[in-house]
């Protein structure tokens, strides 16, 4: 028997999760949803299923397995406790909410639901992230002594004009921390280990927007590591990400492949085993292939091993610096609630 999936927002996002769907042959898309009314009924159209503008509508008439939650991001964290106390099935995409009262909300949902949500932090699936992180936990090479990332980016006052809760508190939660870098603190975390404290900066320095265009962190890490970061949305172009990761023994340097400079000299290179197709081919394989894989252990007994408790320490993360670089505008998002 197929899965039944539904697909809850239909902006640009929503093109990986549908692509992933429709991949699946186990799997069936049986509905979408958006509150604009014109963009739901086109979806519809195109993809020969019932369209919904209420999320809550669409669970008791669509009654789907799993639901796939591409909203703005002040909407996560509401459709997906709606869904978990439904016993539906979440895949969330990133943050798991717009701040970390909402974030814990969510948790707390999972925590009591029989049904299972995963985080899209879906660059852990990428294959010279996942031979970086063997590499790291296998012990070859040492201790980790330090790690640093970059995110140097280009947007325009465009692309938030096209979307404009993008440059809200309100409706983002926040801006490139949460929108863009939210993915390579993620990566610092779980390649490095868990932070234990962070201290940094966001500003507003190049764009017409009301959140951060710009932020530098350090973070501290349970196990005494240091890592730093620096990202912003001002620069001309889109560079490459990079995490570089220093242990006893090598650097492990990622900016799409891996490269491991050993001490005694030698390189190794991990490049991606496989190309993606597809509306958003360029955001590449990773979302097909953590979508894949909850679809495949939603029969297990162990929460999906990507949790809202990973999302959650995400969004804590980033409300640290917010509340020091921002401190009337996060007064203002928690009396929102």
């Amino acid at each position: 028997m197929s899965v039944r999936a539904a697909v809850i927002g239909l902006g640009d996002i929503s093109a990986l999760h549908l692509d992933a769907i429709v991949a699946m042959p186990d799997a069936e898309l049986v509905a979408v949803c958006d509150i604009d009314q014109a963009r739901a009924a086109a979806a519809s159209d195109r993809l020969g299923v019932p369209a919904f503008t209420d999320h809550r509508t669409l669970f008791a008439e669509a009654a789907p397995d799993v639901v796939h939650i591409c909203t703005p991001h002040a909407a996560h964290a509401a459709a997906a406790i709606d869904a978990l106390e439904a016993g539906i099935d979440v895949i969330t995409e990133k943050p798991l909410a717009r701040d970390p009262r909402q974030a814990a909300a969510v948790v707390d949902a999972a925590a009591r639901s029989s049904a299972k949500i995963a985080v899209c932090f879906q660059n852990r699936y990428n294959t010279p992230v996942r031979a970086a992180k063997e590499l790291l936990d296998s012990g070859e090479l040492g201790a980790i002594t330090g790690a640093a990332g970059t995110v140097i980016w280009h947007r325009t006052p465009e692309y938030y004009q096209a979307s404009p809760w993008r440059s809200t508190w309100a409706g983002g939660g926040g801006g490139l921390l949460m929108n863009q870098a939210i993915h390579t603190l993620d990566l610092l975390r779980w390649l490095v280990g868990e932070v234990q404290s962070v201290a940094g900066t966001a500003a507003t320095r190049a764009l017409p927007i009301e959140v951060e265009d710009t932020a530098e962190l350090t973070l501290t890490h349970e196990n005494g590591i240091r890592s730093i970061f620096y990202a912003t949305n001002a620069h001309a172009a889109n560079d490459p990400i990079t995490v570089s990761v220093v242990t006893e023994h090598a650097e492990l340097f990622l900016s799409g492949d891996l490269r491991v400079t050993y001490t005694d000299g030698r390189v190794e290179t991990v490049t991606e085993e496989k190309s993606a197709g597809g509306e958003r081919a360029y955001w590449g394989v990773s979302h097909e292939r953590l979508i894949t894989d909850f679809y495949a252990r939603r029969g297990d007994s162990e929460p999906f091993w990507i949790t809202p408790t990973d999302g959650a320490r995400l969004v804590d993360i980033i409300h640290e610096v917010y509340r020091g670089s921002y401190p009337e505008q996060i007064a203002q998002l928690t009396e929102m609630e």
